[in-house]
């Protein structure tokens, strides 16, 4: 399935009716408002996307309720004052160790009204039509909102196609349908935005992935630069301890001794550098998550893998210094100054 979505402060519920009637191959039509609204509960506060809503919306957004219920028919005739948070909002409104069944029937004041949360949705990780985040968002009545949001509110409607095949025809036809109905000339640019969700969502998956690979190849070069490093370190090691490997021989050490002692002073010199980075990374990520857009969580695994690949770098470039090391002949070696 496909999806649209018509974005406009000149949009009209009406519009929507328009669409579904029109245009072939919808399987689903809803509208809801936006803007953002100042939400407090207790001390807590903050600023969270307001969505006006109708009992559709969750189905064509794929939301799922973790606890209490969603908006129903009767909220919408009644201009209820209840509201649906998400994941994020929960946290916002309520801290970081606060459960989903807690919030449940509180009352949280949304723009100076007061409203009761009857429901909390699951982690979505997604956002609104590819724009606004789902988990921080508070949903109520699209009645309701229409007079907490007035003139600032942002309408969309979103149209649910019955095959992704659809999308580009159905698009098309929205255009056109506005275009009349908001009695547009030919010279006139629409007022109004059509876009694909999906779209936003594989442009930004690009970008994810163009950057995975620019650090990838950061972090390779950083690599074999470090490696390289480690190499020479190893052979001035060898150079200077030429007459120390001489007399070790002499006393009966085993070409398998030498190798084995400086491929394991290579392995720690190795993940002594991944230590410090481990350190460093966790004074540094803390002071990331500070800016916005920012949230970088460390791992343990993320941790182990980066003494693994110091281990492996070390054993890698250190691995031709210490056989070199090994091969030394005993007499040259003793009498090197």
């Amino acid at each position: 399935m496909g999806r649209d979505a018509v974005s406009s402060s000149k949009l009209e519920a009406g519009d929507a009716t328009l669409i579904s009637q029109n245009v072939e191959h919808i399987k689903s039509t809803t509208v809801f408002i936006s803007g953002n609204s100042t939400v407090a509960y207790g001390q807590e506060s903050g600023s969270l996307n307001l969505f006006g809503i109708y009992d559709t919306f969750f189905e064509i957004g794929n939301l799922e309720l973790e606890t209490g219920r969603l908006l129903s028919e009767e909220d919408l005739s009644n201009k209820s004052k209840v509201v649906v948070i998400g994941s994020g909002a929960l946290t916002t409104l309520f801290g970081e160790e606060a459960k989903a069944t807690q919030a449940v029937g509180q009352s949280i004041t949304v723009a100076n009204k007061k409203m009761e949360i009857v429901g909390v949705l699951k982690e979505n990780g997604g956002s609104a039509m590819g724009r606004m985040s789902y988990d921080d968002a508070a949903f109520t009545p699209y009645s309701t909102a229409e007079s907490i949001l007035g003139n600032q509110a942002n309408m969309m409607i979103v149209v649910l196609m019955d095959d992704v095949d659809n999308l580009q025809t159905g698009m098309d036809d929205i255009t056109s349908i506005l275009r009349v109905q908001h009695k547009l000339k030919a010279s006139q640019a629409d007022d109004f935005r059509i876009f694909d969700p999906g779209s936003i969502v594989g442009a930004a998956q690009s970008s994810a992935n163009t950057m995975s690979l620019l650090l990838v190849s950061i972090a390779t070069i950083v690599l074999i630069v470090s490696g390289v490093g480690i190499m020479n370190v190893m052979f001035v090691t060898v150079a200077e301890r030429t007459k120390e490997i001489g007399i070790a021989k002499a006393i009966g050490a085993q070409k398998q001794d030498i190798l084995t002692q400086f491929l394991a002073e290579s392995v720690i010199l190795s993940i002594g550098g991944g230590m410090v980075g481990a350190i460093l990374g966790q004074v540094i990520i803390p002071i990331l998550n500070k800016f916005e857009g920012w949230y970088v969580v460390p791992s343990f695994s993320g941790v182990i893998l980066a003494f693994t690949f110091s281990a492996a770098v070390g054993l890698f470039f250190g691995f031709y210094p210490a056989l070199k090391a090994s091969k030394l002949d005993p007499v040259d070696a003793l009498r090197s100054e």
